[in-house]
């Protein structure tokens, strides 16, 4: 039926009405806030009478040629719905064309309201003008005004300081093109009672009542047909009063829309909660002037320090510290302010350094500021004070929090006299001072990090602080009871995710038990069980101090002694493996670990203590006792029905085998490690052995693979080991696919960009982790690669400064011994450097004492390259030339490679010697060595060694 001109219809399905003409939702008569968008789109769906509205039609006629991104579209279909409640599904999607309206509409016609000719005043505002630029809000901007469109109830909420008022501010003075409703700010901060609120709207509102009590439906009456955007700011100590006036105007008043600010949701029907963002932070990563500034909370602070005469230089130093205060600050804008109004006389180092005593520190605020915005203390005492106790007390219990928290944790942590705390933890966080994630399937809750430190300065003065720190250090024990056991049982990333953001609330607990007035005993317990944790993080150093504290702290007459004993020995005996200079130190943790665990008849640390013993030995050169401590490991563990320690001892066999130079030996052993992979299943073990089984297995079989001649096998193995390290999630076990297989075998495949690559992955890998051994090999395997590049005076710089970094002496050939297995490659590239720089007795005395340190400690798995390059310093022009002494090498190298099968080095002696043969004026015999060698190999021939020792015989055979 269609509509005379002067009438628009009314659409009625069961309690609910579409009016046209008044432009609202109603529900059994009454009327249902909804946003003038939101119901434009609800109009153009009722015309269509069931029909589909596609999303073009849609946007084309409600926002009338104005480009929209699809999102904007699904605010108010959102909204929508919201308004229709349980009947929700009476707006149907059909996915990726539009929406229909369902149920059975009726239309009646309404005489449309009479438009006057006369002109229409222009809309009045109280608004004041901006007095600076709102930085880092542009987005939000937008956002509010999408909500403002699609919802009649908009409350923006946040914690003190976020920038509420300024965003509705600006908000209001950008409204859209076509926005005509008058936009008033009633501003409620300075009442100091509820009852004031009407009054005080009603007198912005300019609204004369003659007599009538001033109450919501009076003003809403008043306010009648009107277009108008009512802000009302800082509702939070008026609350309910706010709350009960807008749900009446709303409901009341069809032109109206409410925007209001408060530190908690209004809670009524037809109310958008939007929580006010911080603005964007860096990450802790080391990033570029460029992009640090790209960030807008650092974007504030250059720009107000700026503002007020500050001229400190933007570089690296300053703006790591910008972003590190920011980080601090939580991106809360008021606090940005008050640290940046500092740098006119600190710098932002400085200031970064002060920030523990923030709430002294923090006083500059703007003198037109409201009193509560003009120290950071002021902002925090406004929310505090308006709390009720029950509900403050448990504010500065949570205070002792150093990270996120579940709620089981609040309740053994923070009930203790007050019984159930989970309704002042839902309060706390509906007022923005409690943060909750509840994205996964337990909610997370944390207070910002300016609230924790006002919370935890409560919880001092209060007294109460001994007692809660210590349910909190009782608490994490109990959680981490059960870590170890679940790594058996749960997916790494599984485990990760449940466990590693417990992390800061494990260091405050140890360091408070720890402390003089803590409970040394309940903090060796919590070491003992926070151990998985270090080890899935990597981080040796923090393992280390802590074990070694917990182990000094430890008494021995306690319950359950003997086992924590072991257990930390174990953990000290780890993290001491991989630092710098410490590595030799971790043999009498192990050995300590082993006692213990034949003493307590425990299998499973015995096999940790003989792994870690046997590990030990190969960082002490001790390769011959490595083989017997993998040997006896292995027959532990021969008729054991855990198919994974039997996989861990052929590991360790291959691993052992492949350093003494056996590669057939050590090639059968990782081949039956190998055929057990599939028994690791998700769990890689990570937790038990410290690094991950399977990417560790798969690197060492790259190598032995590459020595053995199997080049395309080998770097087909590098190139899924990587992406294996990768996705593993282990930081350490990365540093060893990188640093055992990926570099090695690219350099010694001659694809330098690839070991480049590979390289720099290390380097911003162990600078993420605190994993400063591998640091400096990747630092010495710069230098390498950068030698073979042709940069050789560069890359030997970089060399020996590393090398001496990983020796802890000035570099002198004396010290090689004290060099762990894995620099045993630089050295002999640091060998072969010195000699193109022409220092050919450094170098000659460099390969001489490394060839020492492998017969020494039976190192074989590079004596025959080591041979090699010795052999080649002597082809060097100068005092130290000779052809025989270089043969003789050469054919020693040749004696060793084809004694381990390590056809890889066979090639390259031969090459070598080839060379030699050519300056002798003998190619036939430098054609025939290298075809020899060149044919036993049956892959790999787009190798550099293979691609030139092919180019060599071609030019033998022409001579």
């Amino acid at each position: 039926m269609m509509a005379e001109p002067n009438q628009r219809p009314v659409y009625a399905c069961a309690e609910w009405e579409i009016d046209l003409a008044r432009r609202e939702l109603r529900s059994m008569g009454e009327s249902v806030p909804l946003g003038g968008r939101a119901f434009e789109i609800l109009a153009e769906l009722a015309q269509a009478e069931g029909g589909l509205v596609t999303k073009n039609d849609l946007t084309e006629r409600v926002w009338r040629g104005v480009f929209v991104e699809e999102s904007a579209l699904r605010v108010h279909i959102a909204a929508i719905r919201k308004a229709f409640g349980s009947d929700r599904d009476m707006l149907a999607t059909t996915v990726g064309r539009g929406y229909r309206l369902l149920g059975s509409w009726r239309t009646r016609q309404m005489d449309a309201p009479l438009q006057s000719a006369a002109p229409q005043p222009l809309p009045s505002t109280n608004i004041p003008n901006a007095s600076f630029v709102l930085i880092g809000r542009t987005t939000a901007v937008a956002r509010l005004w999408e909500l403002l469109s699609a919802y009649r109830v908009v409350s923006l909420v946040g914690p003190g300081g976020i920038g509420k008022t300024a965003l509705a501010l600006q908000a209001a003075r950008t409204p859209p093109a076509g926005f005509a409703a008058d936009r008033l700010l009633v501003e409620l901060a300075s009442l100091p009672d509820p009852k004031l609120v009407c009054s005080a709207v009603a007198s912005t509102l300019g609204i004369k009542l003659e007599g009538e009590e001033i109450t919501p439906g009076s003003i809403a009456r008043a306010i009648g047909a009107r277009q108008l955007l009512l802000i009302l700011d800082n509702c939070e100590h008026v609350v309910d009063t706010v709350a009960q006036l807008a749900e009446t105007i709303v409901s009341q008043c069809s032109g109206t829309i409410v925007l209001a600010t408060s530190r908690e949701a209004l809670r009524i029907d037809g109310e958008h909660v939007y929580r006010v963002p911080p603005l964007g932070v860096p990450p802790e990563v080391r990033l570029g002037s460029d992009a640090a500034s790209a960030y807008t909370a650092v974007e504030l602070f250059t720009t107000r320090a700026k503002a007020l005469g500050s001229s400190f230089a933007l570089d690296e130093e300053n703006l790591d510290a910008v972003a590190a205060i920011c980080r601090r600050l939580d991106g809360i804008p008021l606090a940005i302010e008050f640290a940046a109004a500092r740098a006119v006389m600190l710098s932002p180092p400085k200031i970064a350094a002060l920030l523990d005593d923030r709430f002294k520190f923090l006083t500059t605020g703007r003198r037109t500021a409201l009193p509560r915005q003009q120290t950071l203390r002021a902002t925090l005492d406004w929310s505090y004070d308006l709390l009720p106790d029950a509900e403050a007390r448990v504010l500065r219990r949570l205070g002792v929090f150093a990270g996120e928290f579940l709620l089981d944790a609040v309740i053994a942590v923070a009930s203790e006299g007050m019984g159930d705390v989970t309704a002042e933890l839902a309060n706390l966080v509906a007022k923005s001072l409690v943060l909750a994630d509840i994205r996964g399937e337990r909610p997370y809750y944390r207070l910002l990090d300016t609230t924790r430190a006002y919370a935890l300065e409560k919880l001092h003065a209060s007294g109460e602080f001994p007692g809660v720190a210590r349910r909190q250090a009782g608490y994490y024990g109990g959680f981490f009871a059960n870590a170890e056991a679940d790594s058996e049982v749960k997916p790494q990333a599984e485990w990760l995710g449940f466990y590693g953001q417990h992390i800061d609330n494990v260091r405050s607990s140890l360091d408070w038990a720890f402390s003089p007035g803590g409970d040394a005993q309940i903090g060796v317990a919590l070491t003992a069980g926070a151990v998985p944790l270090w080890v899935q993080l990597s981080l040796l150093a923090e393992c280390r101090e802590r074990t070694e504290l917990a182990l000094v702290s430890l008494d021995d007459s306690a319950a359950g002694a003997l086992r924590l004993r072991m257990q930390l020995s174990a953990a000290l005996g780890w993290s001491l493996m991989y630092g710098v200079g410490r590595a030799r130190e971790a043999g009498p943790a192990w050995a300590a670990t082993l006692q213990l665990a034949e003493q307590l008849g425990d299998s499973d640390y015995l096999l940790r203590a003989l792994w870690g013993l046997c590990i030990d030995q190969f960082n002490n050169g001790e390769f011959r006792k490595a083989l017997e401590f993998a040997h006896r490991f292995a027959d532990i563990v021969a008729d054991s029905q855990n198919s994974v320690d039997r996989m861990m001892g052929d590991r360790l066999l291959a691993t052992t085998l492949h350093y003494l130079g056996d590669q057939r030996l050590a090639h059968h052993h990782i081949g039956r490690t190998l055929s057990r992979l599939s028994d690791l299943a998700a769990k890689p073990q990570v937790i038990r052995f410290r690094f991950d089984l399977r990417a560790s297995a798969r690197y060492f079989q790259a190598r032995i693979l590459w020595l053995l001649g199997l080049a395309d096998q080998a770097l087909s193995v590098v190139e899924r080991n990587v992406e294996e390290g990768r996705a593993s999630g282990h930081a350490l076990t990365f540093c060893s696919v990188l640093g055992q297989g990926a570099c090695p075998i690219a350099f010694l495949a001659g694809d330098l960009d690839a070991a480049e690559g590979y390289c720099t992955l290390l380097l911003e890998h162990t600078e993420r982790h605190p994993i400063r051994l591998w640091n400096v090999w990747a630092r010495a395997f710069r230098g390498m690669v950068m030698a073979r590049r042709g940069d050789v005076a560069a890359g030997l710089t970089l060399l020996r400064k590393a090398l001496e970094l990983a020796g802890e002496a000035r570099f002198l050939p004396r010290f090689l011994p004290r060099f762990l297995p894995r620099f045993l490659l630089p050295l002999g590239e640091l060998a072969a450097c010195l000699g193109e720089v022409g220092e050919v007795s450094l170098g000659l005395a460099t390969a001489d004492e490394a060839l020492a340190r492998c017969e020494a400690r039976d190192e074989r798995w590079y004596a025959a390259e080591l041979w090699r390059i010795k052999g080649e310093l002597l082809r060097h022009p100068g005092e130290r030339r000779s052809a025989i002494a270089a043969e003789q090498c050469f054919d020693k190298a040749f004696e060793v490679a084809r004694g381990q099968g390590a056809l890889f080095w066979e090639l390259r002696a031969a090459i070598s010697l080839a060379r030699l043969r050519t300056s002798q004026g003998r190619p036939a015999d430098a054609h025939q060595i290298l075809a020899l060698v060149y044919g036993k190999f049956t892959e790999g021939f787009e190798t550099a060694d293979l691609r030139l020792a092919r180019t060599m015989m071609t030019e033998f055979s022409t001579s």
